[in-house]
């Protein structure tokens, strides 16, 4: 099961586990596009479902079509870019239910008979913004530090019943992403080298597999986050303000 499925990372990832046999429940707001995705991928098996994973108790009609799974992957997710002080609380409220709850819910969920079968695999898409705040995108920062915690905190909890936890943090990715959230003239873009959304998908297939419990796909990625661990928080923060700003 992938969610956020109809295009980017999502859809990079149902590519590459459709190569790898597996038959696919698919989630996005738009049935049409899913539609056409499940016509690209036959003859890989794909159930489409057309759910708003913002609006409260959508994971819940999800568990009820397809009560079991043997992978998850929690892929649905929004930015919202701007001061806090003037972003819609609506909007903002929003990106917490869809990149929040909705992946603790589905998570919830699905895990017990994950559980009871001793296999089973999650894969919680967070980004490098996990590592640091994240000032003119206050929130969504906050969200992906949020899905990183929570998917190390279980994946320990989970040592030992054979279900395995991974946090896939990106950089910059080619998606429509920085296009829905403003940020194509942000520094972050233009000056960070912009991964290939297949190569995302690709790293994180494989730490999947492997029981991975973070992946940060490419190097420079890798390099900024551990940076962060060893700079002043107050510098970190001017500083992941200075990228999220146009230039």
């Amino acid at each position: 099961m992938i969610t956020g499925a109809s295009g980017g990372i999502g859809l990079e990832l149902a590519r590459v586990f459709a190569e790898n046999g597996y038959a696919l429940v698919l989630i996005a707001r738009s049935r049409d596009r899913l539609v056409e995705i499940a016509a690209e991928l036959k003859p890989t098996p794909v159930q489409v479902l057309a759910k708003d994973l913002a609006l409260v108790g959508a994971a819940e009609g999800v568990f009820r079509e397809v009560p079991k799974v043997d992978v998850l992957v929690n892929n649905a997710g929004y930015g919202v870019y701007g001061p806090f002080l003037g972003n819609p609380l609506d909007d903002e409220l929003g990106m917490m239910q869809l990149n929040m709850t909705a992946l603790v819910a589905l998570t919830k969920l699905y895990l017990p008979g994950m559980v009871a079968s001793k296999s089973g695999k999650i894969l919680n898409v967070a980004s490098t913004a996990a590592f640091q705040p994240g000032p003119l995108m206050a929130i969504y920062y906050a969200t992906k530090a949020f899905v990183l915690s929570f998917s190390e905190a279980i994946g320990n909890e989970l040592e030992g019943t054979g279900v395995t936890v991974t946090a896939l943090c990106p950089g910059p990715t080619a998606t429509g992403f920085q296009a829905r959230t403003k940020l194509e003239n942000s520094r972050l873009f233009k000056r960070m080298k912009v991964m290939d959304a297949r190569a995302v998908a690709e790293a994180g297939y494989r730490a999947l597999m492997t029981g991975k419990p973070v992946v940060i796909p490419g190097l420079m990625n890798k390099l900024l986050a551990l940076s962060v661990r060893f700079s002043p928080r107050s510098i970190v923060t001017k500083i992941a303000r200075m990228m999220q700003e146009e230039g």
